[in-house]
């Protein structure tokens, strides 16, 4: 065998191996979704007989519902308003000359580095004096505090590669400088937009700490957090068929844009990496 095809041969070896490791988990969680309560605990990768009598548990369950509503307008709202705001943060960081800008992107990165436990608690005290604790506001602030650097570092790195010639021929023909955003960067800046929305919307999605601190009941908990107070038909039983089922439950939207956006993804984070 030649060195190249041994190359490529043991590059899809071990790409392989990472991708079984990485979707192991997610079988077992598919499995114990699937296995009905007695079967649990017998140690068996499959279920003897498959059920999706968990599935239609959780769906029945009112706290389950309204976590589901609640995870998808909070992490919608979230992605749409940091995403908004970074568009335009963007457009001046990349186009714009100003003192500062440098010193400006630096600062906002080293924000979304900040430990969030660390903020917890003066949230938790804050929220409660404000009237925000317990509501979607209350979670859809501190998720866009996180990830809105990190939204506009990936636009800004794509705007910088929207040649200026664009928006000057546009302003020539008439356009406002408003409607050279909307109409040419925007469109152009589509991967970028697509990979920073991504990014926004799966933190705020999966996220625990702030939706299991920041919240006391169904009105604004989301999944990740609801999962901890699921309980079982009795006392003497876990469960964990309902928690599996609602894991696999939440993570299909998940898997299923990343799917379908993937190339964009790579696109907006690829951005300006190479030069030429």
């Amino acid at each position: 065998m030649s060195r190249p095809r041994l190359e490529r041969w043991l590059w899809g070896v071990g790409g392989a191996v990472v991708v079984a490791q990485a979707l192991l988990p997610v079988a077992w969680l598919l499995s114990l979704s699937l296995k009905r309560p007695e079967e649990l605990g017998d140690g068996r990768f499959l279920p003897r007989t498959p059920s999706f009598a968990a599935y239609r548990a959780i769906f029945e369950e009112e706290q389950f519902r309204a976590a589901l509503v609640n995870s998808i307008g909070v992490a919608l709202l979230a992605t749409a308003l940091a995403i908004g705001l970074a568009l335009f943060a963007a457009y001046a960081i990349a186009r714009l000359e100003f003192p500062g800008r440098a010193a400006l992107l630096a600062g906002s990165l080293a924000i979304s580095l900040f430990p969030p436990i660390a903020i917890v608690g003066p949230l938790f005290e804050l929220w409660r004096e404000v009237g925000l604790f317990d509501t979607w506001l209350g979670l859809v602030i501190p998720y866009m505090t996180f990830t809105l650097p990190l939204a506009i570092w990936i636009l800004s790195a794509f705007l910088r590669e929207v040649p200026w010639e664009l928006g000057r021929a546009a302003i020539l023909d008439g356009a406002t400088p408003l409607q050279v955003f909307r109409h040419v960067l925007v469109p152009l800046a589509a991967p970028g937009v697509f990979a920073a929305a991504i990014l926004v919307f799966v933190f705020a999605w999966n996220d625990f700490l702030f939706a299991i601190s920041l919240t006391s009941t169904d009105r604004a908990r989301t999944v990740p957090a609801a999962l901890a107070f699921f309980s079982a038909e009795s006392q003497f039983q876990q469960p964990t068929g309902l928690v599996a089922a609602a894991s696999v439950v939440v993570t299909i939207p998940v898997v299923a844009v990343v799917v379908a956006f993937q190339r964009r993804i790579v696109a907006g984070l690829t951005s300006g990496a190479v030069k030429g």
